[in-house]
């Protein structure tokens, strides 16, 4: 059902799905430029055309009432923002346990107002080995889907320049709320 849906929203969207193939393996999927919250309603539309299951990470606030239910369905994980590192840490032991699924994790955070990526999706991955697929949006061309897949080096700027390049030319859905995919840990003079 997922996938006739796909198919209907990619017939009839604006937008063109230019993608490399789903990963064979668990990966953390970055979801970026991060500017809208349309970004989502592109996601499922990948994810769902491509047969990806996926799981991913949504403030709190999200699951409160009737919507709980809905977003847990959706793949949807809350995240208690007081408590960041334990999100981290039960993905990682889902990982551990066996499950499979592709996480998105949107590292610019929420659609504006950051200076830097958040690291989460990059401890995850490595603490897990998974690697890194490279999700995107880009108003320019109106065209989203999925990038190359990585596997992280543990060399924190020498991955993230690799992250860089990719996204240099993605201006995501509104290109005035990107945020450049740095993170705080990086050193400018590397």
């Amino acid at each position: 059902m997922r996938r006739v849906l796909a198919r209907l929203f990619w017939a009839l969207s604006r937008w063109k799905l230019v993608s490399e193939p789903a990963p064979s393996r668990p990966t953390v999927l970055i979801g970026a430029p991060h500017t809208s919250n349309w970004d989502f309603v592109l996601m499922l539309g990948i994810a769902w055309r491509l047969g990806i299951d996926i799981r991913w990470l949504g403030k709190k606030s999200l699951f409160a009432g009737w919507r709980g239910p809905v977003m847990r369905a959706l793949g949807g994980i809350p995240v208690d923002r007081t408590d960041a590192s334990r999100v981290v840490d039960e993905v990682v032991a889902r990982v551990h346990s066996g499950e499979v699924f592709g996480l998105v994790v949107t590292p610019d955070g929420t659609r504006g107002g950051n200076t830097h990526w958040k690291s989460g999706f990059y401890r995850i991955a490595r603490e897990t080995g998974m690697p890194v697929t490279l999700g995107y949006v880009d108003r320019t061309t109106m065209t989203t889907g999925l990038g190359p897949t990585l596997e992280l080096t543990g060399d924190v700027a020498a991955d993230m320049d690799r992250i860089r390049a990719f996204y240099a030319d993605k201006a995501g859905f509104r290109p005035e709320r990107r945020v450049e995919p740095r993170l705080s840990s990086e050193t400018l003079d590397a």
